[in-house]
């Protein structure tokens, strides 16, 4: 396959895969969901889907997160992990949204960069998600099956995002990142990976990765 095939191939068995595919992180608006995606740093989805109700009962806007203080919000959260980063992130960029932004959280992804604790990824997420504004956030499921499948080299989740952007078409962007977060958590995982299942990995992937896999399986 040439790497258009391949990438063509990529999209239409997602496709296939995922035809609806949801978004991961529960929220019911730009700040919910940016607050949400703020808390998923080395935590799970799922554990941020179990906390972010109890800290949304209580404040699910700007104005009502800085009415709790840095405690509060640490205290709700600890589950999740890091807690007095992710709170003093929280309640800083909450001040900031309202003294800069009334309120709203901006569709502007270097405005998103410069609140408290909001990363690159954060900020490309919170685009494509709540604003749909075409962004291709790399996860570490993005990151690995990138390079599983020959499409980056797998040195940093810089070069990977890069290499997305100019491989897969511009308005598929924001299906895709999600897409194939999905399919790397179902498909393709880091741990208990079956190959035999990994359709898109066993079709077009990285001859060394196909090679380190069979030898380890032999061994076990």
């Amino acid at each position: 396959m040439t790497k258009q095939e391949k990438v063509q191939f990529v999209i239409d068995t997602l496709a296939d895969i995922y035809p609806n595919v949801p978004i991961p992180l529960d929220h019911k608006d730009p700040y919910t969901l940016l607050i949400a995606v703020l808390m998923s740093a080395q935590s799970t989805d799922v554990r941020v889907n179990q906390i972010t109700p109890l800290l949304f009962a209580r404040a699910d806007n700007p104005y009502s997160m800085v009415k709790l203080s840095e405690e509060e919000i640490r205290e709700i959260i600890k589950p999740v992990g890091l807690s007095p980063m992710k709170a003093k992130g929280i309640y800083g960029l909450s001040r900031i949204l309202i003294e800069k932004y009334n309120g709203e959280v901006p569709a502007d992804i270097e405005a998103l960069e410069e609140l408290p604790a909001v990363g690159h990824k954060t900020a490309s997420v919170v685009m494509s998600q709540a604003f749909n504004i075409p962004s291709f956030p790399v996860d570490t499921h993005i990151h690995r099956l990138m390079y599983r499948w020959n499409l980056s080299n797998g040195k940093n989740v810089v070069q990977t995002e890069k290499d997305a952007k100019r491989l897969f078409p511009r308005e598929l962007w924001n299906e895709l990142h999600l897409q194939i977060i999905w399919y790397g958590r179902e498909y393709s995982p880091a741990r208990g990976w079956d190959l035999e299942k990994d359709i898109i990995t066993r079709t077009i992937g990285r001859k060394k990765v196909l090679d380190q896999y069979y030898k380890k399986k032999t061994r076990s």
